[in-house]
C-alpha cells in the first residue's frame, strides 16, 4: 500500500507540470518584466490579456482561470506601482476578466470537440477492423504484406479495398479503388468486399466471381459510380490467374526484374460493363518460387512531389525488393511518404505476394468455413 501511495505522490508533480500552462505564464512574466524595466505606466498592462487568450488554445478551463488570475493580480500590483488611475486600472482588469471568462468557455468547447473527435476516431477504427481486417503473414503458399493509408487521416479509412481468401479453388484476392471519397466510397468498398468473399468461395471460375461483383454493383451503384479492380487467383501450383477491370497493372518481380502485367484485353471498371458492352478477359501467368506480385491503387502512382513529379513505383520496387515482403512494402511506403512530403492526398494501398523458395506449394485443398482466411488492410 505504501508503495502505491509513493508512486502516486511521485507522479503528481509530473502531471502538474505536464498540464501547467507554461507558455502563457512565460508571456505574462515577460510583459511584467518589460513594464518593470520600462516603467511606462499603463502602456504594457493591456497586453496581459494575451496570457489567458493563449491558454485557451492549449489548456483546459482551469488553466485559463489560473493564468487569468495571475495576470489580474500582477496587473493590479503594477498599476498601483505605476500610479495608474483607478478608472484606467479598472478597465484593464475588466478586460482581463472578460478575456479569461471567454477563454475558459472556448477551452471547454474545444475540449468537448476533441472528445467527440476521439469518439469518432474510435468508431472509424472499429469500422476499419471490421471491414479491413489485419493481414496474416502467410496465406496459402504466399508470403503477404500490405500497407494502407487513407487520405483523410482523421477518418483512417477510405475507398481503397483489398481482400485475400483461401478457397477450395485456391487463394483468391482483390485490390480495388472506389470512385470518390468519404462514406459513400466506404459503403461501396464494403459492398464489393462482401460480394467478393462470398463469390470467391462459391464460384469455381474466376470470371464468374467478377461477374457476381458486376451484377451487384449494377443494382446498387449510380450511373456515374464505378470501381477499378484487379481480381486474381492461384488455382494450381505455378499458375496465377488475373482479371483486370480498368485498374493499374500489377507489377511482377522475377529474377530482380520488374515487369508490369498489362491486360491482354482492356476491360471497363466494375459497374460500367452495361455501358460499354465489353467483358473482362482471364489472363494466365506463370508464377513460381521466388516470384513476387505487387498490387496497388492509383493513390500510389499518382502521388506527386513539390515539383509535380509522380512517384516512380516500378523503380522504387526494383530498389527495395528483397526476400521479406514486409520490409519491401514498408520501404516503399516510407519512400512514398517522403516523396509527397509526409501526407498523401488520396487513399493508397500496397499489397505484395511472394512465393518463398523454401516453401513447397501443393494443389489447393478443400477448406471449411473455419479454415478460410480473409484479410484486408490495417
Amino acid at each position: 500500500m505504501s508503495q502505491v501511495l509513493y508512486h502516486g505522490r511521485d507522479h503528481w508533480p509530473r502531471r502538474l507540470v505536464a498540464t501547467m500552462p507554461v507558455l502563457p505564464i512565460l508571456i505574462v512574466a515577460a510583459i511584467v518584466l518589460v513594464d518593470l524595466i520600462c516603467g511606462s505606466g499603463m502602456t504594457w498592462l493591456p497586453l496581459l490579456a494575451v496570457g489567458p487568450a493563449l491558454a485557451a488554445t492549449t489548456n483546459g478551463p482551469r488553466g485559463v482561470l489560473w493564468v487569468g488570475l495571475l495576470a489580474a493580480v500582477l496587473g493590479a500590483i503594477l498599476g498601483v506601482r505605476d500610479n495608474a488611475g483607478d478608472r484606467e486600472l479598472a478597465v484593464v482588469l475588466a478586460a482581463l476578466l472578460a478575456v479569461t471568462l471567454a477563454g475558459s468557455l472556448a477551452s471547454a468547447l474545444r475540449g468537448r470537440r476533441e472528445r467527440v473527435l476521439a469518439a469518432v476516431r474510435s468508431v472509424a477504427e472499429a469500422a476499419q477492423h471490421a471491414l479491413l481486417q489485419p493481414v496474416p503473414a502467410t496465406v496459402g503458399p504466399f508470403q503477404v504484406a500490405v500497407r494502407y493509408s487513407a487520405a483523410a487521416a482523421e477518418a483512417r479509412i477510405g475507398g481503397d479495398l483489398y481482400a485475400l481468401v483461401s478457397t477450395p479453388y485456391g487463394v483468391r484476392l482483390i485490390v480495388g479503388d472506389v470512385r470518390g471519397k468519404g462514406l459513400p466510397a466506404v459503403g461501396t468498398a464494403a459492398l464489393v468486399l462482401g460480394v467478393f468473399r462470398e463469390a470467391a468461395y462459391d464460384e469455381p471460375d474466376l470470371l464468374a466471381v467478377v461477374a457476381r461483383i458486376e451484377r451487384s454493383l449494377a443494382r446498387n451503384l449510380g450511373s456515374d459510380d464505378f470501381v477499378t479492380a484487379v481480381v486474381a487467383g492461384y488455382p494450381r501450383e505455378g499458375q496465377l490467374e488475373v482479371v483486370n477491370c480498368g485498374h493499374a497493372p500489377p507489377l511482377l518481380v522475377r529474377d530482380s526484374v520488374v515487369v508490369p502485367v498489362e491486360p491482354d484485353r482492356p476491360a471497363p471498371p466494375l459497374g460500367l460493363r452495361t455501358l460499354s458492352g465489353e467483358t473482362p478477359a482471364l489472363q494466365v501467368l506463370p508464377f513460381s518460387d521466388g516470384d513476387q506480385l505487387l498490387l496497388y491503387t492509383d493513390g500510389v502512382t499518382e502521388a506527386r512531389d513539390h515539383a509535380r513529379e509522380f512517384y516512380p513505383l516500378a523503380d522504387g520496387l526494383a530498389r527495395h525488393t528483397c526476400d521479406e515482403p514486409v520490409r519491401t512494402v514498408s520501404a516503399l511506403h516510407d519512400e512514398l511518404l517522403s516523396h509527397v512530403g509526409g501526407r498523401l492526398h488520396d487513399d493508397a494501398a500496397l499489397l505484395l505476394l511472394r512465393i518463398p523458395h523454401t516453401t513447397a506449394t501443393t494443389a489447393p485443398r478443400t477448406t471449411s468455413d473455419t479454415d478460410r482466411v480473409e484479410s484486408c488492410s490495417p
